[in-house]
């Protein structure tokens, strides 16, 4: 039985819900309640006697899917809601691939590469196909490669240059190692779709209605993959906010959205309005900005809601003392108002702002958490212990053999590596080929073309565990690191007993995690390889979501987040809008990053800049944002930091402050 009321929902969200033929277009404006459209929409559809495995969801984070999924099962019944897909894009690649990659000569056990395995692919790469003068960074190419791809292109072969040559091959060495990167998932399902019909209508049968949020986030191939799995009656709803568009340096097309029409004719198109997050002063304060674009689907955020105090526009002499003014404005909401930390954000530009804040809150103690560093994912321990798991689904995966074939050392010198790269080169086979290759081990000393012998052996049969009937990887694969002594090697390399003991729970917790997943699927090693690497930010949000106090997080990494008290730090030429926007012709964006920020806000805003700032080691002069200007005054309390140092407190002010002050002690 259905558990959801249509009445619960306004009008534009109810014809959102209720629109279920043909092509629809959700404009859903910030904090207008998109995912409650999205997760009604579904239920709807059930409701109305569609069979919930025809109905399939896509969208961008594995959050997003696990949020919309957990909202779905309360509406619906736990039978109907399991038989719904509710997926990634490239978790919804994988699915396609995994069934059908052999038509274009992969096979199904292909191993996926992350950024890490992608590097260091490139580096060895580059390192064989420069010359000596040549040089190229490999973060560099990573990324045009990625741009690349992500437009459809391939390295032309009239190009003489390093950076096609590194692409082509690493192309080329992607296929021979049966891997694929990220950009491969939507690459080559978009293929396979176009080039094979008889899969492309398999799919389409599958599915009778199609829902993708955050559609203006997607990229030209996710576009193209959209509209190859629409089945003939086009019943595909796509939510989105051209205005909150952020990401054109990754690939995302704004036009998606824009010319919907142009791929889906005569859709109906909705607009949701009323904002459910922030007050109407800083919505006014949002509309007036982003009304600048010239690009955009009219629309226009409204709240019913308090109208709310002013957005503050802070002008501070210099960045220090703009962070000095941010932490004592904290401080003091939290000691006089007992607002709690956690309801702060401090929101910026560039990772780099986030310095000076720091040091101002560790200097007066207040807890805070920083969105970003380093991944759980990206730790040695947990790289070895996934490349062990790769080598035994994938033993062709050079890239995660090359990592664990000395991991412990085992008597095998690189020189012998690099030998056995070269021999696998030469006789286009996987490095794990080479060395089973008697003509290649027969050139090695005794004592070399032992250890390859025993590391073969070993690799051979764990594989040969894993693969027998009822057999419980995590245990596989916990055996497989004692036999090499690994957590005593991961001890010997630690510089403390506890920093060792992190390390060992932290591969525990993985080990732990493959039982788990082994107990709710049936998809054994693979597709538990395949869900971390599709889901690396689960454990980035937990990681997050340990440490309590103000936020402190990047504009671009704030979509999709509200926090009640917003600090927004930066509004200079130069750092908002970046330099670099004005000429690559991206304002428009820019003027988007900053509606986001605004957006994010639901009591109060307040948005600073400098007289100087400290750039590249020396104080240099700072313009004001030439955004201020395009926000309407009439929202606007401008506030100088040096009038209002130097003007004395008056006596109602202090009369306030000590009146709060002595309700704080009373409860204490």
């Amino acid at each position: 039985m259905s558990r959801f009321r249509l009445f619960d929902l306004n009008d534009p969200q109810r014809q959102a819900v209720t629109t279920t033929s043909g092509p629809l277009l959700i404009l859903a404006g910030a904090g207008t309640g998109k995912t409650r459209v999205i997760t009604f929409r579904i239920a709807y559809l059930v409701a109305q006697g569609v069979d919930p495995a025809k109905i399939m969801a896509v969208t961008f984070t594995n959050k997003a899917a696990n949020e919309m999924r957990e909202r779905a099962a309360k509406m619906i019944e736990e039978s109907a809601a399991k038989k719904i897909t509710i997926s990634t894009f490239h978790a919804l690649c994988v699915r396609i691939l995994r069934t059908d990659i052999e038509r274009l000569g992969y096979k199904k056990n292909f191993t996926i590469y992350d950024d890490g395995d992608q590097l260091g692919l490139i580096k060895k790469i580059i390192t064989r196909v420069s010359a000596k003068d040549e040089k190229l960074e490999p973060n560099v190419a990573r990324s045009l490669i990625s741009k690349m791809k992500n437009a459809g292109l391939s390295a032309a072969e009239d190009d003489k240059t390093l950076m096609a040559a590194v692409f082509a091959r690493y192309q080329q060495d992607l296929k021979t190692l049966n891997a694929v990167d990220f950009d491969d998932l939507l690459l080559l399902t978009v293929k396979l779709l176009n080039e094979h019909a008889d899969i492309r209508e398999r799919w389409q049968s599958k599915y009778e209605y199609l829902m993708v949020d955050e559609f203006q986030d997607t990229n030209r191939l996710q576009l193209e993959m959209v509209t190859q799995l629409a089945n003939a009656r086009k019943n595909v709803a796509v939510v989105g906010d051209d205005d909150q568009s952020i990401y054109g340096w990754r690939g995302a097309e704004v036009s998606n959205i824009l010319e919907f029409e142009t791929h889906f004719p005569n859709p109906t198109v909705v607009k949701l309005e009323q904002n459910y997050r922030s007050t109407s002063c800083i919505l006014n304060a949002a509309n007036s900005l982003i009304k600048n674009n010239p690009r955009r689907r009219g629309k226009k955020l409204w709240s019913d809601g308090d109208s709310g105090d002013k957005v503050k526009i802070v002008i501070a002499p210099d960045d220090r003392e703009e962070a000095q003014y941010v932490t004592n404005e904290i401080h003091q909401r939290h000691t006089m108002h007992s607002v709690p930390f956690e309801n702060f954000a401090v929101l910026y530009r560039m990772n780099a702002q986030s310095r000076l804040i720091e040091e101002n809150l560790r200097r007066m103690q207040i807890p805070y958490r920083l969105i970003g560093g380093k991944s759980f994912f990206d730790r040695r321990e947990i790289k070895d212990l996934l490349c062990y798991a790769n080598s035994l689904v994938n033993p062709d995966d050079d890239v995660s053999l090359l990592r664990i074939i000395n991991t412990p050392a085992r008597g095998i010198s690189d020189s012998t590596v690099e030998r056995a790269m070269e021999h696998s080169i030469h006789k286009h086979v996987s490095l794990f080929k080479a060395l089973q290759d008697p003509e290649f081990t027969s050139q090695l000393s005794v004592r070399a073309s032992t250890a390859i012998a025993n590391f073969v052996t070993l690799l051979d049969s764990y594989e040969t565990k894993l693969a027998e009937p009822l057999a419980d990887a995590s245990k596989v694969m916990y055996a497989l690191l004692e036999e090499v002594k690994y957590f005593d090697d991961l001890g010997r390399s630690c510089k403390t007993q506890e920093e060792a003991l992190n390390r060992e729970t932290g591969v525990r917790q993985m080990l732990e995690d493959l039982s788990r997943y082994q107990e709710r699927f049936d998809k054994g090693l693979r597709g538990f390889l395949d869900e971390v690497m599709l889901d690396q930010e689960r454990e980035k949000d937990k990681e997050e979501d340990k440490n309590k106090g103000v936020t402190l997080i990047t504009l671009h990494a704030a979509k999709g987040l509200e926090y009640p008290h917003v600090f927004l730090l930066g509004l200079e030429e130069g750092l908002l809008p970046h330099d670099r926007s004005k000429l690559e012709g991206t304002v428009d964006e820019e003027r988007r990053l900053l509606y986001v920020g605004i957006t994010r806000a639901m009591k109060t805003l307040t948005m600073s800049h400098c007289h100087n700032r400290l750039k590249f080691g020396s104080t240099a002069p700072c313009t004001p944002s030439s955004f201020i200007k395009e926000i309407d005054p009439q929202y606007i309390e401008n506030v100088d930091l040096r009038k209002l140092f130097n003007t004395p407190a008056t006596e109602e002010a202090a009369t306030a402050n000590f009146a709060a002050m002595r309700a704080m002690l009373s409860k204490l």
